[in-house]
């Protein structure tokens, strides 16, 4: 039931943190995983990486935010792959240290560009192809932030934006045998909380008082959820938002 082989899944941003998490769970249950990522150096790195996992991954370039690059790499994909199984929508970005009233209109473009509206394009892009083999999964990765109100006012609205359009997606497609969920993170041990906790000394331990497990997360606690929510297990899952935060959010 979670079995993977014989599968293709795009991972966006799946070169780093909580994607090339997802990208390990998904390549260790046997699917062929394409890091499709801007950093060529870092998605060399995680191919072979994820090459040591067994499969054949490849890296392949895109701005997702780019309509023409996300066609380039769903035809790329499928001249190389010759179909596609799984989307995961994990390409993101964040502008820190400035009030809302500071934001230029450009940094805020920006920020729903790259979380939001490359979801929508990615998986208008592959929809052809999730019909032609029969259906299809799309996990986009959200945030806590996609429920809680956030300071970083582009990126929450970005997140919780993408929670809607996970459930759209969901109604939209459902006939077409095509599941959409969402992952919210919670804290997690990546480049971006590490840069955070720079910024504020005292976040980590905040962190890690209100979270019930004890700890931060790690890249680790995706593989699970991503190997669930892309196999044979979830198919009855459809338009759900999954909080993966140790507990951290059901504290008062």
């Amino acid at each position: 039931m979670f079995d993977l082989k014989g599968r293709v899944a795009v991972v966006t941003g799946g070169n780093g943190g909580i994607g090339l998490g997802m990208a390990r769970g998904l390549a260790s249950a046997g699917a062929r995983v394409v890091v499709a990522a801007r950093n060529a150096e870092k998605s060399r790195a995680a191919v072979e990486e994820l090459r040591s996992l067994g499969g054949e991954p490849l890296a392949i370039e895109v701005d997702v935010a780019d309509e023409a690059s996300v066609a380039s790499l769903v035809e790329q994909t499928v001249q190389r792959c010759d179909r596609i199984d799984v989307l995961v929508n994990n390409a993101g970005t964040i502008v820190r240290g400035k009030p809302l009233q500071d934001f230029s209109v450009e940094e805020w473009h920006r920020v729903l560009d790259t979380n939001l509206t490359s979801a929508f394009l990615c998986a208008r892009a592959v929809y052809p192809v999730f019909k032609r083999v029969g259906g299809g999964k799309i996990v986009n990765v959200g945030s806590l932030m996609s429920i809680f109100g956030s300071t970083v006012a582009a990126y929450g609205a970005s997140k919780g934006g993408l929670v809607q359009l996970t459930k759209s997606l969901a109604v939209a497609w459902a006939r077409d045998n095509i599941q959409a969920n969402a992952v919210l993170p919670g804290w997690t041990d990546t480049d971006l909380a590490r840069a955070a906790r720079q910024r504020n000394p005292d976040l980590y331990d905040k962190v890690l008082g209100r979270t019930p497990a004890g700890r931060w997360g790690v890249i680790d606690d995706f593989c699970g959820v991503a190997v669930f929510l892309a196999s044979r297990a979830s198919d009855f899952v459809t338009g759900a938002s999954i909080i993966v935060d140790g507990g951290y959010s059901i504290q008062g």
